[in-house]
């Protein structure tokens, strides 16, 4: 899917919740729908001075903080870093496979998992408000260069 086509589809899911998307907000969105892999803040912060000379870091994780709120992004827990969300208009659970060469994520969506991993928590009489699964490993391309 195409950049402009996930940032018309970004607005029109804020419109639709009444929330802003800012300029600030639409271009870190964009930054994020350019990349196959996680980001830091700090690495987001440095390419949207390229356009924003005087962002800050608060600049960067309101805009994070803001686009994981509307589940256009996951975090990525184990790294601390962000990835756009292909998938997004409604929060779901995800696992994320994670090439520890390249950096590359791979975002997948097994219910078969959700379900057994909930079930799993029921049992345990835990209740589960926010799921991501990580794997690290090695991708394909990678995974055939050894």
């Amino acid at each position: 899917m195409s950049t402009e086509t996930l940032v018309n589809r970004a607005r029109t899911i804020c419109e639709q919740n009444g929330a802003r998307f800012t300029s600030i907000r639409e271009k870190v969105f964009r930054l994020l729908a350019n990349l196959n892999g996680g980001i830091g803040a700090y690495e987001l912060l440095e390419q949207l001075k390229q356009t924003e000379p005087g962002a800050k870091p608060a600049t960067v994780y309101r805009a994070l903080e803001f686009l994981t709120e509307q589940g256009f992004i996951h975090k990525i827990e184990s790294t601390n870093a962000f990835l756009l969300c292909h998938h997004f208009g409604q929060h779901h659970p995800a696992q994320l496979l994670i090439c520890d060469q390249c950096g590359n994520v791979t975002e997948l969506h097994s219910d078969l998992l959700h379900e057994e991993f909930n079930r799993q928590a029921v049992a345990q009489g835990f209740v589960i408000k926010h799921q991501t699964i990580e794997a690290h490993g090695l991708c394909k391309t990678c995974k055939a260069k050894q």
